[in-house]
């Protein structure tokens, strides 16, 4: 080892302590060995060797160590032999576990250091101290008080829970005293988990208030006389010859005899068979893939280890070592869901990290059982399944019924997921059943009127009494996945469902961009396991029938076991968002949103067909004459909306330039491809795209919106996806409404078709640019920011600061020419988008993006350092922390590379504005709430920096201000803004109107 070398060593037994008290039982499969804590104490190793350099250390180790304690009895039993004297025994089923653990570092290819009559912390003391004097760096793995002592500029200790790196000014921030005083402090609190007796009623603060006045141990006992406080005094006198004895016990030793000098300690490359020979023999299937990934090793060559297990309690291995953990609940072990809902969301009274671990290797590839599901029939068996719920405070839901629209849908079951043991759940614990309460059976065809609800089913009115009382009782968690649609549907019947916790959108905090985050991929992706199909249970195409009419054997397997999966995905998936520091932003961005778009969606918005009808006909007629227009450029009729059909009249009969063939060996007549044609200066590629534009909205909206208005509330209720994009934006479906074009005439038109009832207006409350100032505040660039303070025009600044033209009477043309560049810049728009967007030469359009960055050089910093980000961790922030994934950024595909470049750059500018909004829609129900104008006003859609508001008129005037204040505040308190929000805010009788 040299000067510069950076020494990891690991606190071996405070692994086995963690691994153990966070995992839930977990045994291997062919002999029932116990294997949680080797589980955990794997998965721990394998991060901290894979994910070093991304931690708070942010360096990969020279040489690494893992250090055990050797036994209970060292030299402080000689020196003091009531010295943890009230351990207990280890726990029977981790006696085993403690020789494995040894043969898994071994396995790791990592040294394996324990030394008879000294703990793992003086061993770790012996080795930092001698890396520290030849001018290495050491990082001490363990948050244990006891090795504080040790923390010097050159020696930190790193916290693998909270991924915190703790150093000098964190040892004085969290007990009053620098590293070098820990000691003493130590030696006059003494410590009650290893018995060390200190000097009674003496807290660390008052051990530390003691320290300032006197300097340090020696003088404080020399001068305890004048110790001013009486009891404080006579303690300290009294107890002077067991202080000096707890001074003695809390020293760390720095000269054990090393078994291997610092050199034998250089981290070699893992050994992929050897691991993957100890993994296969321990049955961690997870691990062994992720090894085999990460070393390159086929792990299906590679035979089972062969390990020596010693039951007895002669296996090898000391009492544990609680550390500042105490007890085993109180360091560490699965506490029972929190009852507001939250579930230990900050990860109190659990090691997120940890947790996290041991559930996923509790969890990965063990089956699930389908045929220990209930069919619950009678009300007798359901209260005994509700009991058992409110008992656990924590219950998986998931409701059956006819029709994918929450709006329309009848009820045909609910499923319920329970684990045995709510505090340390494990894959055995978990039951399932299903309540058939709608299925129906007679009849010859699934519209037939001759249904008749099938014998044996709780009768829905006392199910749903029952029901009620569970989902609405605060002290039970409730989980779903996709909860809005549940929510929708239950509340139709009554039911306001909380608190709660969604799987997806705890998937969709962790892993935006990163797949899908449907029940059926998280299944497989976590748990390796594959839901049945909807379609085996139901059919498809034409013989599929809806839910209500499928046996209810085969529905209760298909039911139960979306909650049984939904429990277990809760379990291996919440306890990720404390150890990746994303509670917050699940809880600040997206449960909360939850309940508010369902109240939105279920309100809907009322549409005039007659608005509607006559645009399809105008619409009809503009797209005829376009299309004569196309017949006569194009020299043929032909059908326009074949793509083969265009291609081959563009590229074949016309020998238009910059064709290109997709694979079916087809022309590609792309919108991107047609808009570069027209861009060149092409009339028929134009008439092409102008006929495109007219017949979408035609088929889209205005021949199809008026078939999505509900037979009841005579309105059009859209459904909100809150886990769609990878940077945080809502999308709207069934129908979509964030795609109708606002640029356009004919856009705005459809706009009018969205009406206010009589006796209220339509309120739009927009952002005004708010990605440029999400921008200016991010980049942090002076003239943004200066301008949006003073109010001044964005676009008519940037032209001025660019092209040298005074404000005052600037030509709309270069005012334009700005625009396009300021928001393009966002987008990561090339030279070539932007000369095609502003119709001029791509070198001209080139110069533009040049000089923008000579004006605004933050913004390249930004940008240099968003991709650089990006390209190290593999994913971009936003302002409140979310996380958007861009896992190909680092293609070896250019074009793959700049796309997700590109992307990574927009996406913490696009994502904030979303964050912002989303924090809007929470904060303005209450806000409406606490003015007494819920009544008055009802939030009914979102369509990206937009809400519309159905509000009475005579409260128009109270509510807009409001409104606004809420909207243009929303950051805060989370975010200060260093740019103002500004919101512009319209009333009107139409949403056209009111933009």
């Amino acid at each position: 080892m040299k000067k510069g070398d950076h020494l990891f060593l690991v606190d071996g037994s405070g692994f086995i302590f963690r691994a153990f008290h966070a995992l839930p039982p977990l045994t291997r499969k062919s002999d029932g060995l116990p294997v949680g804590a080797v589980s955990g104490f794997c998965n721990m190793l394998w991060k901290l060797l894979t994910d070093a350099r991304d931690t708070s250390v942010g360096v990969t180790p020279t040489h690494l160590a893992v250090i055990f304690d050797y036994s209970s009895q060292t030299f402080r039993k000689d020196l003091y032999p009531e010295y943890k004297a009230n351990r207990s025994a280890p726990p029977e089923d981790l006696v085993p576990q403690f020789g494995l653990i040894r043969e898994a570092t071994r396995a790791f290819n990592l040294p394996c250091i324990e030394t008879e009559g000294f703990e793992a912390d003086d061993i770790i003391a012996t080795y930092a101290r001698a890396a520290e004097a030849i001018g290495a760096d050491v990082t001490i793995v363990s948050s244990d008080k006891d090795l504080m002592q040790l923390v010097t500029a050159n020696v930190h200790m790193y916290d693998s829970m909270k991924d915190k790196q703790i150093g000098i000014p964190d040892v004085i921030e969290k007990w009053g005293v620098p590293p070098e005083k820990m000691i003493d402090l130590q030696a006059l609190t003494g410590d009650s988990t290893d018995n060390v007796p200190g000097v009674p009623g003496i807290g660390p603060k008052t051990a530390a208030q003691l320290l300032e006045e006197f300097g340090d141990l020696d003088t404080l006992l020399s001068r305890a006389e004048e110790i001013k406080q009486n009891k404080r005094r006579e303690n300290i006198i009294a107890s002077r010859e067991l202080v000096q004895i707890s001074r003695q016990l809390v020293t760390l030793r720095t000269d054990v005899p090393l078994q291997l000098d610092l050199d034998a300690l250089v981290l070699e490359p893992q050994d992929g068979p050897k691991l993957i020979g100890f993994l296969k023999t321990m049955q961690f299937t997870t691990l062994t893939r992720r090894v085999a990934d990460a070393t390159g090793a086929a792990a299906a060559d590679v035979e089972p280890a062969e390990v020596a297990v010693e039951w007895g309690a002669a296996a090898h291995g000391p009492d544990l070592d609680a550390g500042e953990g105490g007890d085993a609940a109180a360091a560490g072990k699965a506490s029972a869901p929190a009852r507001d809902g939250a579930a230990g969301a900050d990860g109190e009274g659990m090691r997120p990290s940890e947790l996290a671990a041991a559930r996923l290797a509790a969890f990965k590839d063990v089956p699930v059982d389908r045929s220990i599901y209930q069919t619950v029939r009678d009300i007798e068996t359901l209260k005994g399944w509700i009991a058992a719920a409110r008992e656990a405070g924590l219950v998986a839901f998931d409701t059956e019924s006819t029709s994918l629209d929450p709006m329309q849908a009848e009820l045909a079951g609910v499923s319920l997921a329970l684990a045995g043991d709510a505090a340390s759940p494990a894959p055995g614990d978990i039951r399932a059943c299903y309540i058939p309460l709608g299925h129906k059976s007679g009849g010859d065809d699934l519209f037939s009127d001759g249904l008749k609800l099938v014998d044996g089913q709780v009768p829905m009115d006392e199910a749903l009494a029952l029901l009620k009382e569970l989902l609405e009782d605060p002290s039970v968690l409730k989980v779903a996945q996709n909860l809005k649609y549940d929510y929708l549907l239950m509340k139709r019947y009554g039911i306001d469902t909380a608190p709660f916790d969604d799987t997806m959108l705890i998937s969709y905090v962790l892993e935006a961009g990163i797949g899908s985050h449907g029940m059926d991929a998280l299944s497989e992706r976590w748990l390796g396991h594959t839901p049945i199909a909807f379609k085996e249970v139901a059919g498809s195409g034409k013989a599929q029938v809806t839910f209500d009419r499928v046996e209810i054997a085969k529905a209760t397997e298909y039911a139960a076991e979306d909650a049984d999966v939904t429990l277990r995905l809760w379990l291996v998936l919440k306890p990720q968002l404390a150890e990746r520091g994303l509670v917050r932003v699940y809880e600040r961005l997206e449960r909360p949103l939850v309940p508010v778009l369902a109240r939105m969606e279920e309100r809907g918005v009322t549409v005039d067909r007659q608005i509607l009808s006559r645009l399809s006909g105008e619409l009809a007629q503009k797209a005829a004459a376009f299309e004569e227009d196309i017949y006569e450029l194009a020299g043929e009729r032909f059908n326009i909306g074949s793509p083969k059909q265009l291609g081959d009249i563009l590229f074949g009969k016309m020998g238009l330039s910059g064709g290109s063939k997709t694979k079916s060996g087809q022309w590609s007549t792309s919108a991107s491809v047609l808009e570069d044609l027209a861009a060149g200066g092409e009339p028929l590629p134009r008439k092409i795209v102008d006929w495109r534009q007219l017949t979408k909205l035609k088929s889209t909206y205005t021949d199809a919106l008026p078939t999505y208005v509900h037979p009841e509330t005579k309105r059009v209720h859209t459904s909100y996806s809150l886990a769609s994009t990878t940077t945080g934006r809502l999308s709207s479906s069934e129908p979509n409404l964030q795609n109708i074009p606002v640029r356009t005439a004919e856009g705005r038109k459809i706009r009018t078709a969205f009406i206010s009832t009589p006796g209220h207006k339509l309120l739009s409350a927009d952002y005004s640019q708010i990605e440029l100032r999400v921008l200016a505040h991010v980049a942090d660039i002076p003239q943004l920011r200066q301008a949006f303070a003073d109010n001044i025009d964005i676009h008519a600044m940037t032209a001025s600061e660019m092209f040298g033209v005074p404000v005052e009477g600037m030509p709309s043309e270069v005012r334009r020419r700005a625009k396009a560049i300021n928001f393009g810049i966002i987008y990561g728009i090339s030279a070539f988008g932007l000369a095609n967007q502003l119709a001029i030469e791509r070198s001209e359009a080139s110069d533009y993006i040049k000089k923008y960055f000579e004006r605004f050089p933050g913004i390249r910093d930004y940008m240099d350092a968003t991709k650089a980000f990006a390209r190290e961790h593999g994913y971009v922030e936003t302002i409140f922390g979310r996380r958007a994934h861009y896992a190909e950024i680092r293609s070896s595909n250019p074009s793959v590379r700049a796309f997700n470049e590109r992307a990574a750059i927009n996406a913490p500018i696009q994502g904030s504005a979303a964050d912002v909004i989303r924090r809007a829609m929470v904060k303005i129900e209450p806000a409406l709430k606490a003015a007494g104008l819920d009544d008055r006003a009802r939030m009914l859609l979102q369509v990206h920096d937009e809400l519309i508001f159905e509000v009475e008129d005579e409260a128009v005037d109270a509510v807009t201000p409001l409104v606004v204040e809420v909207m243009e505040s929303a950051a805060m308190p989370a975010i200060s803004m260093k740019v103002p929000l500004k919101v512009d805010a319209r009333a009107a009788h139409n949403w056209d109107e009111a933009h």
